[in-house]
């Protein structure tokens, strides 16, 4: 029995050597060299670190212990400051249980974030945490967050419009597929409105957008994403976010890790829309890490190299040229400012940088003007030229009749008496001032758009009272789009606009006015 139970053990044992031999043939043992170093000291939201000499710049860097108490993750790191006798680290994470004397090692690579179609109707961090409660992301690629803007060569002429579904926008500053217009304003004055409503405007027009939330609160962070989805606006969309409470790390990483998402899109030769909302909290989020991190401060304490900061950043954008693809990148970054000070130092860097700029006053939403759009302080370097054929027959009439009223009004004002050709300005331009108003996500189609700018434009609302106005151009829509299907397939086609078509709609909007 002692024989046969000794012969089972060496079987056993001959099994066993055989199958670590094999496992020692395909997996031969090797030394796995590591860089790694000792935390000097913490601050909110950096570290600084000694010992790793063959660090580089925006390298990611480990704190394992950090990460095991916290979370169970590593707690990660950017290598920042690169100075002779320390290593300044910005963290990706909550540093609470980071202290002096932890280890930190190198990882030899960048800070990458996920990208493909898996990220669409999602709510994700830049790090691809999602944030839905829709279960983990199904991501094949990961791609940096920093990569280098396309090439002059690389770029196409922006030549198609991307609609806004808003009067004042598409009418007077129109925005092109690849092209940066920036939407600047005080303080709750409808910035994010704005934005949201030309998310929702890209349904069934084949456009994707991405949100890009820095720095604002969970309460309006929550509100957006409702309005997204009530709207079905979720199936093309994808909502980053990162939000005030979190680490000043990921703050700063987002709206370059988004862009990354967007630019794989683009890519693909899809048009995409990207809303940094917003670059002022990144603008103070960089400050703060600059400074904690003592880096030389500069106007306003902001670091030497704030220009670049966005520059690189909004440089992606572009509409890149048909070898690479023909897709587009779009970006509608929001700024605010302080006491309409437009010419402050943030806005001025981004005022320079984008191709435009939408103004909100707060005058005009103080007097329930929405949205608040300041026409004389907005400007679109670009989209003039992808107007569709038919904005281009009534946008300088517009423009020209809204300017006479806005400087006759002020004249208007000290009660002197005005002859008849006068008060018909004024009349006219109360009615244009009127019809620029559109409720919050209402937009429209720009054949509707078309047929109302070109009634209030050639005296078709003069006899309507200004009370009147919204249920007369909810009149002028239904009837475009029953009696003049054919027409406004052309308007959103971009075929010509002729004098045929314009007379044409001139009769039909007379037949609507006249009908009782």
């Amino acid at each position: 029995m002692m024989n046969s139970t000794s012969q089972r053990v060496q079987a056993v044992c001959h099994d066993a050597c055989a199958i670590i031999a094999q496992v020692l043939t395909h997996y031969p043992a090797a030394l796995t060299l590591r860089e790694t170093g000792l935390v000097q000291s913490v601050r909110p939201g950096i570290a600084r670190v000694t010992g790793l000499p063959g660090v580089r710049a925006d390298e990611l860097v480990c704190f394992p212990k950090a990460g095991a108490e916290a979370s169970g993750e590593p707690l990660l790191g950017i290598a920042f400051n690169l100075d002779p006798e320390e290593v300044g680290v910005i963290l990706l994470g909550d540093s609470q249980h980071l202290q002096a004397g932890d280890e930190v090692y190198r990882t030899e690579r960048v800070v990458d974030v996920p990208v493909g179609d898996a990220l669409l109707g999602r709510v994700v961090t830049v790090m691809g945490q999602p944030l839905d409660e829709r279960g983990a992301l199904d991501i094949a690629e990961r791609r940096p967050v920093e990569r280098e803007a396309p090439a002059i060569l690389d770029r196409a002429p922006v030549t198609v419009p991307l609609q806004t579904g808003l009067k004042v926008v598409d009418a007077l500053i129109p925005i092109g597929r690849g092209q940066r217009e920036l939407i600047i304003g005080d303080r709750q004055t409808g910035k994010t409105a704005i934005a949201i409503d030309t998310i929702l405007n890209q349904k069934d027009k084949d456009v994707l957008c991405i949100y890009c939330a820095i720095g604002q609160r969970s309460a309006a962070i929550a509100k957006v994403i409702a309005t997204l989805r009530e709207q079905g606006a979720m199936d093309y969309t994808v909502v980053v976010v990162a939000a005030g409470q979190d680490p000043l790390g990921l703050q700063y990483i987002t709206p370059y890790g988004a862009t990354t998402m967007a630019e794989y899109f683009a890519e693909q030769g899809r048009d995409v829309l990207i809303v940094y909302d917003d670059l002022t909290h990144h603008a103070r989020t960089y400050r703060e890490l600059s400074l904690l991190l003592r880096r030389p401060p500069g106007r306003e304490a902001y670091p030497g190299d704030i220009f670049y900061l966005h520059s690189r950043l909004l440089e992606r954008a572009t509409h890149l040229s048909a070898e690479l693809g023909d897709g587009s990148l779009t970006a509608l970054p929001i700024i605010e400012t302080q006491a309409q000070n437009i010419s402050a130092y943030i806005p001025t860097n981004l005022i320079s940088i984008t191709d435009g700029q939408i103004y909100l006053s707060p005058d005009l939403f103080q007097k329930s003007i929405f949205p608040a759009v300041d026409v004389g302080k907005s400007v679109s370097r670009v989209g003039g030229k992808t107007q569709l054929p038919a904005y281009q027959t009534i946008a300088g009439d517009l423009r020209l009749s809204y300017a006479q009223f806005q400087e006759v009004e002020i004249f208007a004002r000290f009660g002197t008496q005005l002859d008849e050709q006068t008060q018909q300005t004024l009349e006219r331009g109360r009615r244009i001032r009127e019809v620029l108003k559109q409720p919050q996500s209402r937009p429209l189609s720009a054949a509707e758009q078309i047929a109302i700018l070109m009634a209030v434009t050639h005296g078709q609302l003069d006899a309507v009272p200004l009370d009147q106005i919204e249920v007369a151009e909810q009149r002028i829509c239904e009837g475009v789009r029953r009696q003049m299907p054919d027409l406004c397939d052309r308007i959103h086609t971009g075929k010509p606009f002729t004098e045929g078509d314009r007379d044409l709609l001139l009769k039909a909007l007379q037949a609507v006015m006249n009908a009782p």
